[in-house]
């Protein structure tokens, strides 16, 4: 493995090397960003039980973990992984959002139209997720990894997919496709902010 390669599995390995300026910068300003986006995230999150009625928000409800077409929650060993991999998982799972979001936001707009508030809310996750998704691949070009792994799907695609299939289904599981949804933004938003956390200069080993 190359000194380089070294320092991007364990940005403090070696505190001899300092990334360029722009790299560092580009990092903190990222990782701001999804610092400021898991709070945004978690506010998303409660105002769209909040809107859901019952069982959504009652203590011991545990609504069924549907599947989201091309998105999952972060994998078990994704902690494990080298940094690149992990920061290309965070930009792939950003990239599926905004889609996602979108639907969760049609939905909405049909089941709580008097929900101004929720649905501007849904509008400007999609957006963010879309910014955060482009800083994390900036990162990772500035740093070399950014090459692909692959054909993915095209998220749109997915989504519209996804979209049909719950319609066709009813109300409650439009619900509950849009509260995971949610949860998965969260989810994310969080992981990314974690793993660019272990680039920061000065940030967690």
């Amino acid at each position: 493995m190359s000194r380089r390669e070294g320092s991007l599995e364990d940005p403090q390995a070696d505190s001899s090397i300092s990334p360029l300026p722009h790299l560092e910068a580009k990092i903190r300003q990222t990782h701001s960003l999804a610092r400021l986006l898991t709070k945004y995230a978690e506010q998303l999150l409660q105002e769209y039980v909040q809107y859901q009625g019952d069982p959504f928000g009652l203590p011991g409800f545990s609504p069924p973990r549907l599947p989201v077409a091309g998105l999952s929650a972060p994998a078990p060993g994704h902690a494990g992984l080298p940094t690149p991999e992990r920061l290309r998982l965070d930009a792939a799972a950003l990239t599926a959002l905004p889609p996602l979001l979108e639907v969760v936001r049609r939905h909405q707009a049909e089941l709580n139209p008097r929900a101004p508030r929720l649905l501007l809310r849904l509008e400007e996750a999609a957006r963010q997720a879309r910014a955060l998704a482009a800083g994390v691949e900036a990162v990772l070009a500035a740093l070399g990894a950014d090459e692909t792994r692959g054909p993915r799907p095209e998220p749109a695609v997915v989504a519209t997919n996804a979209a049909a299939a719950v319609t066709d289904a009813g109300v409650f599981p439009a619900k509950v496709l849009g509260l995971r949804v949610c949860g998965l933004y969260r989810e994310w938003v969080s992981r990314t902010e974690g793993d660019l956390g272990q680039l920061v200069p000065g940030g967690p080993a």
